[in-house]
């Protein structure tokens, strides 16, 4: 008979694998290219040392001369608390009595709640990878509509079906203290950059900002962060420390090969980079494989780790990623990135060991996946980013 000690072992020595080589490889393709160690992970904290610019002690001279005088490497302290990554799956004490005789049955109920899991998990993974740490999903601009729950944003492609939000305070440093509830995404509208709420609209919504509810500051530093205006990185600042900042390039309008190759040009000069991924919006990946059309040239294509598929630029692969902005493309040295970790995708355990518990006060049974971890870019200034495609 199936119980919940079957469901707990089944968990831990048949789905942990299975989950966290699709989370680590599979959930998205950019994430699938970076590095992941538990080096420089002190308790709490990640603490990296990373050196810029060259070594001293370099020089010629003729064979009286004094030897050139050695000058030490110059070298930054990282220093960033790892964030908290969940995952949670919850079964119902009705489901796992209905399968506890049939094995087939069972196995089918965790495949289900496995395949929600991992969906729900690699949207969230993926838009924290290309975020800026704070959880902010996007802004009302109208909220006054004749459909009471209907919203519009500035854009929908970090919000989901079922996502649990929070509005900002007009200010953005915190969830509003006047209406601090959480909302449910109940519908999409992409077409019309429309969302449904649980919550009917209201006039003093608008040009508020829609948050992670309970993620506010407490996503991992994503190319958001790292491509932007905050005053330090890491912990570091910003201003004294100019390597901190990548290169961009504003209102490009038509892309071309031109434009990709002087940004990749530039942070190779500057910072020795060698970008080996290219990251893009589905529209500026179709103007792009309209300027390849344009030189009548073959579009490459290439499989990349994780089973994703990509278009080429001079053997680089160009991924299109839905959390990419629209006019937007990245152009980057993944090697030059490491997930620091903890350790890996690992259940939460009660006292007793068990992984599946009961809901206080509720007829399910829940588990939670998690991993501790933290994205660290060691040399910003060798990668680059176009905005402002328009074609």
């Amino acid at each position: 008979m199936i119980t919940l000690s079957t469901a707990d072992k089944a968990l831990k020595s048949v789905y942990l694998g299975v989950i966290g080589n699709q989370l680590n490889y599979g959930a998205n393709a950019l994430l699938s290219r970076i590095k992941q160690t538990t080096n420089n992970v002190y308790g709490n904290e990640i603490i990296k040392s990373t050196s810029y610019g060259i070594s001293g002690g370099i020089g010629a001279g003729s064979e009286t001369d004094a030897l050139p005088q050695a000058v030490n490497k110059k070298y930054a302290q990282f220093k960033i608390t790892l964030k908290n990554l969940y995952g949670t799956l919850e079964i119902s004490d009705k489901a796992i009595r209905c399968s506890q005789n049939n094995a087939g049955a069972f196995v089918n109920l965790l495949n289900e709640e496995m395949e929600s899991l991992i969906k729900s998990s690699t949207f969230n993974l993926g838009r924290m990878l290309y975020g800026d740490g704070t959880g902010v999903l996007g802004k009302i601009t109208v909220a006054n509509e004749e459909a009471d729950t209907e919203f519009t944003v500035d854009n929908v492609r970090n919000f989901a079906i079922n996502q649990c939000v929070k509005l900002l305070s007009s200010a953005g440093t915190g969830y509003n203290a006047t209406y601090n509830s959480m909302m449910i995404v109940e519908n999409v509208d992409v077409a019309n950059s429309k969302i449904i709420l649980d919550h009917p609209a209201e006039a003093s919504f608008k040009d508020l900002k829609l948050a992670v509810a309970n993620g506010f500051n407490r996503e991992l530093t994503g190319l958001g962060a790292i491509f932007g205006t905050s005053s330090t990185l890491y912990g570091v600042n910003r201003s004294q420390n100019k390597w901190l900042k990548p290169y961009t390039k504003t209102a490009v309008g038509n892309i071309s090969e031109s434009a990709m190759q002087t940004a990749i040009d530039e942070i190779a000069d500057t910072a020795g980079s060698d970008v080996d991924f290219i990251a893009c919006s589905s529209k500026v990946r179709r103007y792009y494989q309209d300027c390849i059309k344009s030189y009548k040239r073959n579009i490459d294509v290439m499989d990349l780790q994780g089973g994703f598929r990509a278009l080429t630029y001079n053997g680089i692969p160009v991924v299109n990623d839905r959390f990419v902005a629209d006019g937007d493309m990245y152009l980057l040295s993944t090697k030059d990135f490491e997930l620091c970790q903890l350790g890996d995708w690992e259940w939460i355990e009660g006292n007793d060991g068990s992984i599946i518990k009961q809901k206080e006060g509720y007829p399910t049974y829940t588990a939670t996946l998690v991993k501790y971890a933290e994205l660290i870019c060691n040399r910003p200034n060798s990668q680059a980013k176009l905005t402002g495609i328009t074609g």
